[in-house]
């Protein structure tokens, strides 16, 4: 067993490696980042100065949906992801949004989970897009669940494992309930919602392929934290 130190958000990316390196892969499947920093409207600055903490081969999400200056900052990240080793994943709400994610040359893409609804007016057939990339869909249901594994989506991030300021109204699923949704899942699901160095080892044998965060690591920079990190099962 390792000794790791560190800040919070660079704790909380090492255990997310780790978490997803206890789940069993099939052969031939798709490799995928351990920990997705988000980066939205409500941790903008706290999100882009955790991204440093991220070991090399994880991602940076860019959710940003309303930003006036979406292309520029897209453009920005994907010019410090490539230097530190990360992929960067594109969300879209519109066709827009894709054809930005496109023009940009980023390493994937993400759909709120209403995209699933209706897929032709947003995404269209995922097929059309470059092979290489990663494609995700936020999902809060089995239902939403399996819709995105039918629409051959590669991982859906679930949410709220936990009480989150994101979605102050909503119910958090919890560690036991995200666990039996993550083990009977056809597709690998992302622990989301609430997720910090404090509660992160609760979803250890979860079944989690990784965490994605936005406070987990934007509010955390500054801790220093010395954990173990368990060996991987493979």
């Amino acid at each position: 067993m390792a000794i790791f130190s560190g800040t919070g958000s660079q704790t909380l990316a090492f255990l997310a490696v780790a978490l997803s390196r206890r789940v069993q892969k099939p052969r031939g499947a798709r490799d995928l980042p351990g920990a997705i920093l988000m980066v939205d409207e409500k941790c903008h600055a706290g999100s882009l100065a955790a991204i440093p903490a991220l070991p090399r081969g994880n991602a940076v999400l860019l959710r940003d949906y309303h930003n006036p200056e979406r292309h520029s900052l897209a453009r920005g990240l994907l010019k410090l992801c490539r230097r530190r080793g990360l992929c960067l994943i594109m969300a879209a709400a519109t066709r827009k949004d894709v054809g930005l994610a496109l023009d940009l040359g980023v390493h994937g893409l993400h759909v709120p989970e209403a995209a699933l609804h209706a897929p032709a007016r947003i995404i269209g057939n995922l097929r059309r897009f470059p092979p290489r990339w990663i494609l995700t869909a936020s999902v809060h249901s089995r239902t939403a669940l399996e819709k995105a594994a039918r629409l051959e989506f590669h991982a859906v991030l679930l949410s709220p494992v936990f009480p989150t300021t994101s979605h102050p109204g909503r119910d958090a699923l919890g560690p036991l309930r995200f666990s039996l949704l993550a083990r009977n899942a056809p597709l690998p699901v992302y622990a989301l919602g609430g997720i910090h160095t404090g509660n992160v080892r609760r979803l250890g044998g979860s079944g989690a392929a990784g965490i994605a965060a936005i406070e987990g690591f934007a509010l955390e920079g500054a801790t220093l934290e010395r954990v173990a990190i368990p060996p991987s099962s493979s």
